[in-house]
């Protein structure tokens, strides 16, 4: 299926019916805390099969994913899912290769929040996200408190990164 920028793929709450393949374009994932507070805690891009969590068995949906791009995903139903990982011995490799894979990212995620200066980790997340984004800039489908989100500042600081990015070009 396809999804275009701003279309949720899975809502935080479903049951989980789907786990979905993404084969190209970029997801944010949210969490709506109990207190109101909204929350970017995750980055999903091609090759994943999510949710994570429920890669083995069944759980309900931890947040919503929404595209940032047109993007294509394949629906597996979940059903289907567990059913092979009972019958095929190669799943559950190809599970725990998933699983490897985005605990790499995680640690390259920890790693560029402990680079040095906010410029440099904003560097870095443009550059990772730029893997993706096939050149849309990064402030075309992440706002300002998101970037703040995933490098460990304030908005204001973004902003005024942007600015001395836009003012040196």
């Amino acid at each position: 299926m396809i999804l275009h920028k701003g279309e949720i793929l899975f809502r935080q709450g479903d049951e989980g019916l789907f786990l979905y393949h993404i084969k190209s374009g970029l997801f944010k994932v949210t969490r709506l805390h109990e207190n109101g507070n909204m929350v970017l805690f995750n980055i999903l891009y091609p090759g994943e099969t999510v949710p994570h969590h429920s890669l083995i068995s069944p759980k309900e949906t931890h947040g919503t994913a929404i595209a940032l791009m047109r993007s294509e995903v394949e629906a597996i139903p979940a059903q289907e899912w567990y059913r092979e990982l009972q019958e095929d011995p190669k799943k559950p490799l190809e599970i725990a290769r998933l699983l490897q894979e985005k605990v790499r990212f995680m640690q390259e995620r920890l790693d560029h929040l402990t680079v040095g200066t906010p410029a440099e980790r904003l560097e870095l997340l443009t550059k990772w996200l730029g893997q993706h984004a096939h050149g849309v800039p990064l402030t075309e489908y992440l706002t300002q408190e998101e970037i703040g989100q995933l490098i460990g500042v304030r908005r204001e600081t973004v902003n005024r990164l942007l600015r001395q990015h836009a003012a040196s070009e």
